[in-house]
């Protein structure tokens, strides 16, 4: 679910506090290599690393997550591609 304060656009981002972030689904956590594969609301998935990437809100931490969890994230180009740069855990 989203939090009260954010709404979701026409065009598929939840805005939040000035931000607008895509919604998602944690499709793969490796935890012991610190990685994970999100997919996309249109069936991309796009990769991330636990430490290049920012996880917002005070009451998650990496162990929170799991697979299957709804989000909302940003993304950014890396040497190694696209790669998720923000996830923010839906409530």
């Amino acid at each position: 679910m989203a939090d009260e304060d954010a709404d979701v656009t026409s065009d598929g981002l939840e805005a939040f506090s000035d931000h607008k972030f895509y919604r998602g689904t944690l499709l793969k956590l490796q935890r012991g290599r610190q990685k994970g594969i999100l997919r996309t609301a249109d069936g991309k998935e796009i990769p991330f690393d636990f430490a290049h990437a920012q996880l917002l809100g005070d009451r998650y931490r990496w162990e929170d997550l799991h697979e299957g969890m709804d989000v909302g994230y940003d993304v950014g180009w890396t040497s190694n591609g696209l790669r998720v740069t923000v996830i923010r855990p839906g409530d």
